[in-house]
């Protein structure tokens, strides 16, 4: 037996045959023209003809995956029409009189290492997309077929990667599993078997060889295992765990549309975190009650620019339409000076301190931008909007005003946005805790995010793992604090949730409950056994469990 690791981006085990999915890649030599108008041409008429295909494709994955996925090419036809793409490729026709295929190619190799450059994995993704609509480009200047949808039957594709004209045009009727040795969660693959529901794997470790070609395999594609000629030990493992899975799906249709009350009657919202668009469709698949934090840092990864209002509002849209009236929240991105340290006049301080709210008011203009783009995309949905690192009042009032200044301008040139969005803080330090009372009055909602607090409550560092054994979502001091918060938001008519990883704690769970939190918000993944654990509770001795929790060792 062969065990392959990489990284689950789409649960489920699937048992099958291994098919090697190779496309023929492309590899075109530069040589110099004596006619760069008649190549121009060329370039021209090949784009041309890539926008009917892509067009083609659209309306096929339409039909097959929903409007969703099928977006994704009509941003490959807003590629072809970039400026940027289109003049950089006819510069090296003209200026290096090139031709137009190892144009396309260079110009293609210098957008991929640029957004491959980005430190979001989203935006990273997106670098396949520029070669395979690049290579679309060279197939037609070269005559080449551009479609491959031939797999065997019932089989695991193992492939290096998959662009997304590839994954659309590979009849997904054969298919039991993806597995790719590139891409990643966000990759147009991984969101296909999503939708599609069948397992799959990125990022595997080693080349997929001719060896594994036919050869009976495991896919797990929650562990990012793969298993090839597995013994019937492994076998018989996956067979249970393939059978959990399917419990799981029949407590999803048991629980989906119901409320999430304890057996005494106790209701609390289970809602989902998520950091890019794309996930949406797992909130909905999951019966997430709504989208608790919606991180967009990811909009703010491109290193050499802050995103515009149009390019904001576009994305914040997106997911408020998707959720259909669903509540989301969407933090104010923690862009901090080491992603854009130009944009704060050449200071050099690197604290958590100077991240999103200050850092916004010492550069006011990244929050109005921000507050601008999510006002117009607030009548496409139900909107909240929290801001994070919140540690005075001065700060939350300045943030405030700057809000009411936006809206009054929106009032002032009859620009339409909902008046009803609901204002909330991040609860993230000790600071924000101790002047819970005093910050409730002023908003609509707390949301705890218990990785910071933990954090800076018990001086841990995030990402260090030597400090893991210190990051205890049970310390004393955290629930204290968290209770005390609750109590305060109640008491001043606000509502709070928690969206850190100790949401997700079923240990915690009771707990929670007991202290009165209104959401707790998990990944997509953990909001079905949260919800699960949540009906078996009963809270009659709820004060018994906080004094508990608050006088442990």
């Amino acid at each position: 037996m062969t065990v392959l690791y990489g990284k689950g981006v789409s649960e489920g085990i699937a048992f099958g045959k291994i098919s090697l999915y190779r496309c023929e890649r492309i590899c075109v030599n530069p040589c110099f023209v004596s006619n760069s108008e008649a190549e121009l041409e060329r370039f021209n008429a090949a784009r041309e003809k890539a926008m009917g295909q892509l067009e083609r494709l659209y309306g096929k994955a339409l039909d097959e995956v929903g409007p969703e996925d099928a977006q994704i090419f009509q941003i490959h036809k807003m590629m072809l029409e970039d400026d940027d793409y289109v003049t950089s490729t006819e510069e090296y026709i003209r200026a290096e009189r090139l031709n137009a295929e190892y144009a396309v190619s260079i110009t293609a190799s210098r957008f991929e290492m640029m957004f491959s450059a980005m430190e979001d994995e989203y935006m990273q993704s997106r670098a396949v997309d520029i070669r395979d609509v690049s290579d679309r480009i060279i197939r037609n200047l070269l005559k080449m077929p551009v479609d491959n949808g031939n797999v065997r039957e019932n089989t695991i594709i193992c492939a290096d990667d998959l662009a997304p004209s590839e994954a659309v045009m590979i009849d997904k009727s054969k298919i039991l599993a993806f597995c790719t040795v590139y891409g990643s969660a966000n990759s147009h693959t991984s969101i296909l078997a999503r939708n599609m529901g069948i397992p799959a794997v990125s990022g595997l470790e080693g080349l997929v060889c001719d060896d594994y070609d036919g050869l009976d395999a495991v896919c797990d594609g929650e562990t990012g295992i793969i298993y090839i000629d597995p013994d019937e030990e492994t076998l018989e493992a996956m067979r249970n765990k393939q059978k959990n899975e399917l419990r799981k799906k029949e407590l999803l249709k048991s629980l989906r549309g119901r409320e999430n009350i304890t057996l005494d009657g106790y209701k609390v919202e289970v809602y989902a975190n998520i950091f890019n668009p794309d996930q949406v469709p797992d909130v909905i698949s999951g019966d997430g009650g709504g989208i608790g934090l919606f991180r967009s840092d990811f909009l703010f990864a491109d290193m050499m620019a802050i995103p515009g209002e149009e390019a904001q509002f576009r994305c914040y849209k997106r997911v408020l339409e998707r959720m259909q009236g669903r509540f989301v929240i969407i933090c104010a991105a923690y862009a901090g000076l080491d992603m854009h340290r130009d944009y704060y006049d050449g200071c050099d301080d690197m604290a958590f301190g100077l991240h999103s709210a200050r850092v916004r008011l010492t550069n006011p203009y990244i929050l109005r931008t921000q507050l601008r783009a999510l006002l117009r995309a607030s009548v496409f949905g139900n909107l909240g909007i929290v801001f994070p690192r919140i540690a005075s009042l001065e700060e939350l009032c300045e943030v405030k005003k700057i809000f009411g200044e936006v809206k009054t301008e929106f009032i002032e040139k009859r620009i339409p946005f909902c008046d009803k969005i609901e204002i909330g803080i991040m609860l993230e330090t000790p600071a924000s805790i101790v002047l819970s009372d005093i910050l409730a009055a002023q908003v609509d909602f707390f949301n705890v995010g218990t990785d910071s607090l933990i954090r800076y409550a018990l001086g841990t560092e995030l990402h260090d793992g030597c400090w893991e054994p210190f990051k205890d979502n049970q310390h004393p001091a955290v629930m204290r604090m968290i209770k005390v918060a609750a109590d305060n938001a109640h008491r001043n008519g606000a509502w709070i949730g928690i969206s850190g990883a100790a949401a997700a704690d079923h240990e915690l769970t009771e707990a929670f409950l007991s202290m009165g939190i209104d959401v707790l918000s998990v990944a997509p993944s953990q909001v079905l056994p949260l919800r699960e654990r949540i009906c078996t509770l009963t809270l009659t001795n709820r004060d018994e469990i906080i004094s508990g929790l608050e006088f442990a060792n």
